[in-house]
């Protein structure tokens, strides 16, 4: 039996990147001691890579810091955030995925009024949550390494109760048969933001095309629009079976500026609605 169940949970770690003991204890009807001696026993196999409360798949690549994305290509970020921002309505409900270019999507959906927001990201979370009239739910999870991603199998299941008019996601590669990402952790949480929203929406720098990562997240025939930068030429762009919009980079703020003087995990100030700021809703 226990040989069946470790059998069971490297499956369900190839599927969604993640399980946690609480979840896989009650699924299996045993103590949470049990499961976590299976996953000791899987590790010491090399199996898995135990991390708090759960389990990964092991020899996953390192994430590249945080503090390092939101420093790169900010110029062509700000712009695709930009043309984003004019595409969305007013009066939408958004899946935001985790990343630097959404968040700077966030920050460019500032006017935006009637607006509803999905995400696993506390970056993009604290920006939208200092947005007036912005309704926020943050999907709870475990917070994952040098990134400020919220992922949980539970919230999985969450996600798919939802029905959004878009999903703005992120990549960390992109090439002609598909949607790549570094690390499993995350691949299931945007699988089911995709799933949930009428309109897919991908952003992504120029640096990320031409290349894959380890992980497949999804086929571009998920993707309705990708709004990428002029670094990505109209020959290259021509290669992906999917509607592209290329734009030319926005200029950084000099030093001084409101947006260049605020520290990465400090939300936008802007002005407050005339009605009362919504408290951020947290889905279990």
């Amino acid at each position: 039996m226990s040989k069946q169940r470790r059998q069971e949970i490297l499956s369900r770690l190839h599927r969604l990147g993640y399980v946690s003991v609480r979840r896989l204890a009650a699924d299996f009807g045993v103590d949470t001691s049990t499961i976590r001696r299976d996953l000791e026993i899987m590790a010491q196999h090399g199996m898995v890579t135990r991390s708090h409360g759960g389990a990964t798949l092991p020899a996953e690549p390192p994430e590249t810091p945080y503090a390092v994305k939101v420093e790169t290509n900010v110029a062509q970020k700000r712009a695709i955030a930009r043309a984003v921002a004019e595409a969305i309505p007013h009066g939408c409900s958004l899946m935001m995925d985790s990343g630097s270019t959404t968040l700077e999507v966030a920050k460019a959906l500032r006017g935006h009024r009637d607006m509803t927001v999905i995400t696993n990201d506390l970056r993009v979370a604290a920006e939208v949550a200092n947005q007036g009239e912005a309704r926020l739910l943050v999907l709870g999870g475990e917070v994952l390494p040098s990134v400020y991603t919220l992922v949980s199998e539970r919230a999985v299941v969450l996600i798919a109760e939802f029905h959004a008019d878009y999903a703005v996601m992120g990549a960390d590669a992109v090439d002609p048969r598909g949607v790549t990402n570094v690390n499993s952790n995350e691949v299931s949480m945007k699988r089911a933001m995709m799933r949930s929203a009428d309109h897919v929406v991908l952003v992504a720098d120029s640096s990320k095309f031409g290349r894959s990562a380890l992980v497949r997240v999804a086929e571009l025939d998920s993707v309705e629009l990708i709004v990428t930068d002029e670094g990505l030429t109209e020959e290259q762009s021509a290669q992906y079976p999917v509607e592209i919009l290329r734009v030319p980079p926005v200029p950084v703020p000099l030093p001084g500026d409101d947006q260049a003087s605020r520290t990465a995990t400090e939300p936008a100030l802007v002005p407050v609605g005339s009605r009362p700021t919504p408290a951020p809703v947290v889905a279990p």
